[in-house]
């Protein structure tokens, strides 16, 4: 930066340069504080990005890292890159995108540490500087490949099931406990360049080895760990460059996706070891499917919309079906129609419905459904004993009744959205086939249930032709 300013500048240029740190760590706090809510999340995004960009431009200019011209075209490119993700992937692909991201920050804090170690002469660092150079590249290029393994799992170019080799998770703990032996070693002789070379190789290996046994439904909670490992990683790269708001951040993004991983092992009833060494929702971790003597009723349009019509109380309760119909604005018209003749409608917001946490919030708010119509489980589980009418529009495991009774089913203990206590349910489905975890659902075969089959978004404008037409 010193060469853009006045020579009087430069004596405290240093002071500046923390102050402008403070105030990006500033916007970083209040934007994740922000995200708190859907109301102030996408203010928060904003701010916490600012943050982010402040940061950046500071640092290289500080550096001198770069010619202040390829920094211009560097913010160029990388803003319309990142204008072209927001607009063109679709909603559904948000897990696919967001585990890219985690990998490329991975794979960046490890190329940071790298490059910071060969391009400085090993024996100036102090043993604090090898470890944390060590461990940058550790945790970095694990996030790199195991990132890429779980964006290939929810892509489908890996199948979900568990996919290891016998013993593999001994392999796995074995592994990790030669890197970080790897990682001593490379502190107390970092001279020794293959010692180094091993750690990198290894730490790629790892993250293979340790997502691909996942399945693919804990797919979710992987990210969320691989996400707080991204900022780890970068923490300890800030460590290896001496860079405070490196440190901060990356500190905040380890931390939020530590607290976030913790929020969905709950949500699922399952602990973070269970995750990692118990694969769950692959083919071949299939719950009971005899369904031979088991029947359902089926339903169509006009009879939902007579049911509806004459409820008090109508709860929808959405899944990932919904966003791969893409069937928000759909569902959104439907919901008006019925608040018009008098009827209450609210939503029931599973914490891990879809593919990622807050997935079916940001769906909604895209069709402009009020935030005071949008209940957690917790809120509107009490409610569903006095509901006439539940639609369920593309979810399944997040309902399924199993969790509560059947203690062989893979669900079994977690906390899922008591529909079954409801009057009447309504099933929005393709088919009868299982869920994403690959588990029947009983409550398909209930009395009380009714299945409504086809495309979540052409059933909903049936649904909504027939409201229309009982005027």
């Amino acid at each position: 930066m010193s060469q853009f300013l006045p020579e009087a500048f430069h004596s405290f240029l240093p002071n500046l340069i923390q102050i402008f740190y403070l105030i990006a760590t500033g916007f970083f706090i209040v934007g994740i504080k922000r995200l708190g809510s859907p109301a102030t999340a996408r203010s928060g995004n904003q701010l916490a990005s600012l943050g982010m960009l402040i940061g950046v431009v500071v640092t290289l200019f500080d550096r001198e890292i770069i010619a202040f011209e390829f920094i211009i075209a560097g913010m160029v490119i990388g803003a319309f890159i990142g204008i072209f993700a927001a607009k063109k992937v679709q909603m559904t692909a948000m897990p696919e995108m967001v585990a890219i991201f985690n990998g490329f920050g991975g794979g960046a804090s490890a190329l940071v540490a790298w490059g910071e170690f060969t391009r400085l002469d090993p024996s100036i660092f102090d043993t604090q500087g090898l470890v944390t150079t060590g461990l940058s590249i550790l945790i970095g290029s694990i996030t790199f490949t195991g990132s890429f393994i779980a964006f290939g799992k929810l892509k489908g170019f890996i199948g979900g099931g568990r996919i290891a080799l016998p013993g593999q998770n001994y392999i796995n703990l074995l592994l990790t406990a030669i890197a970080l032996g790897l990682v001593g070693w490379f502190a107390v002789d970092p001279e020794y360049q293959l010692v180094f070379w091993l750690l990198f190789g290894l730490a790629l290996l790892i993250g293979v080895l340790t997502v691909l046994p996942i399945g693919g439904a804990d797919m979710p909670v992987v990210i969320s760990l691989l996400n707080s490992y991204s900022g780890i990683a970068a923490s300890m790269a800030g460590f290896v460059l001496g860079n405070n708001l490196l440190i901060i951040s990356g500190a905040l993004v380890g931390a939020a996706g530590l607290i976030l991983t913790n929020i969905m092992c709950k949500a699922m009833n399952r602990t973070l070891i269970n995750v990692l060494f118990g694969a769950f929702g692959g083919v071949s971790d299939a719950g009971d499917s005899d369904d031979g003597d088991k029947s359902y009723q089926q339903t169509f349009a006009d009879d939902v919309a007579i049911q509806c019509t004459y409820a008090s109380k109508v709860v929808i309760t959405p899944g990932y079906g919904l966003a791969v119909a893409q069937a928000q604005h759909t569902l959104k018209e439907v919901a008006n129609i019925l608040e018009e003749r008098g009827v209450t409608v609210k939503y029931g917001i599973h914490p891990v419905a879809g593919r990622m946490p807050g997935h079916m919030n940001v769906l909604l708010a895209e069709a402009d459904v009020p935030y005071d119509q949008l209940y957690d489980m917790d809120e509107i589980n009490p409610e569903f004993k006095s509901t006439d009418v539940v639609l369920i529009i593309g979810a399944n495991d997040v309902v399924n009744p199993a969790a509560k009774t059947s203690p062989g089913s893979p669900i079994y203990g977690m906390p899922i959205l008591n529909v079954d206590e409801a009057k009447r349910t309504i099933v929005f489905k393709r088919s009868m086939s299982p869920g994403y975890a690959g588990i029947d659902n009983d409550l398909f075969y209930s009395d009380k249930n009714q299945m409504f089959f086809g495309d979540a978004k052409k059933s909903l404008q049936e649904l909504a032709t027939a409201l229309k037409e009982l005027d």
